[in-house]
């Protein structure tokens, strides 16, 4: 069984926050509620995306630092989300005149 999580949270202005912990949902309540961190306690509510099970600290740290250093598209792709265009980025097609 494991006893360590590499997390991953979407804030609500659409960052993401990787972390570690031996108690997944505890943890999510803890940053919810704005002691967690300093990070997502101004970009609440977060919501748990993606977690994995390691069996100890040390290699669920390793995962997170080499979680951190993935870029954001495969970060999302990891969770399954998908990737925000922002609303600027899409035209529509121009019509011949």
């Amino acid at each position: 069984m494991a006893r360590w999580f590499c997390y991953l949270l979407e804030c609500a202005d659409g960052s993401l926050y990787a972390g570690i912990t031996p108690t997944l949902e505890r943890r999510v309540r803890r940053h919810n509620d704005g002691t967690a961190s300093k990070y997502t306690r101004a970009r609440r509510p977060v919501r748990l995306v993606w977690a994995e099970p390691w069996p100890d600290r040390s290699s669920a740290s390793r995962r997170e630092a080499a979680l951190k250093r993935l870029p954001r598209s495969v970060k999302l792709a990891l969770a399954g989300l998908s990737v925000y265009a922002p609303a600027a980025a899409v035209t529509s097609p121009a019509t011949p005149s």
